[in-house]
């Protein structure tokens, strides 16, 4: 597994990784400075700095506006998507750390881009009790500046989550019917459980 701390000593900062990944999973957006701050949540003047030297290896075009976009003809495209897209570059852990003081949580299942299939409707399911959604929203927001994409998510408290289970709901069945990875799972929602009918 390649961590977000390696690609960062490999590319010089952890920062840079996020910028870049921002770029490579919105082609076709363009970011203003503040954008780019507020998105990877990284400091103004290193963002500053290496929007300059992406800028001046031709990976990123600016436009008169001010907006930056991805080059998808940068040379390079294949070779840092392989490094920083299709590689597994979030641990578990992290995501388990994120969201374990949010209040009482019985499972989190993560899909989509953190597995790399682009077909999942939702990427990140969270079940408990008594959750804070200020604490939950600051997770997410935390993993989408990791990731450098908005994060589609679920979330839902025991009690509506068995119940949609039990009545094949078409959201809950598509995320455990269909690929995914189980982070954190407590016995009360066991495996057996979440199995097919």
């Amino acid at each position: 597994m390649v961590g977000m701390e390696i690609l960062g000593k490999i590319l010089g900062s952890a920062s840079k990784v996020k910028i870049i990944r921002l770029f490579l999973l919105n082609p076709t957006k363009g970011f203003i400075n503040k954008d780019v701050i507020k998105r990877t949540r990284a400091n103004a003047l290193l963002v500053n700095k290496e929007l300059k030297i992406l800028t001046s290896i031709d990976f990123i075009k600016r436009h008169p506006n001010g907006e930056y976009f991805y080059n998808t003809s940068f040379k390079y495209a294949s070779e840092v998507e392989d490094l920083l897209i299709n590689s597994d570059s979030l641990d578990k852990n992290v995501i388990q750390e994120t969201f374990k003081k949010i209040g009482k949580v019985k499972l989190i299942i993560i899909s989509g881009i953190f597995i790399k299939n682009k077909d999942s409707r939702v990427d990140l399911l969270i079940v408990g009790d008594k959750m804070s959604r200020a604490r939950i929203e600051e997770g997410i927001r935390k993993l989408e500046a990791e990731i450098g994409t908005e994060l589609v998510y679920a979330i839902f408290d025991t009690k509506e989550f068995n119940y949609r289970l039990s009545m094949f709901d078409k959201l809950v069945r598509d995320i455990i019917d269909f690929p995914h990875e189980v982070v954190f799972q407590t016995k009360e929602l066991s495996t057996q459980t979440l199995k097919k009918p």
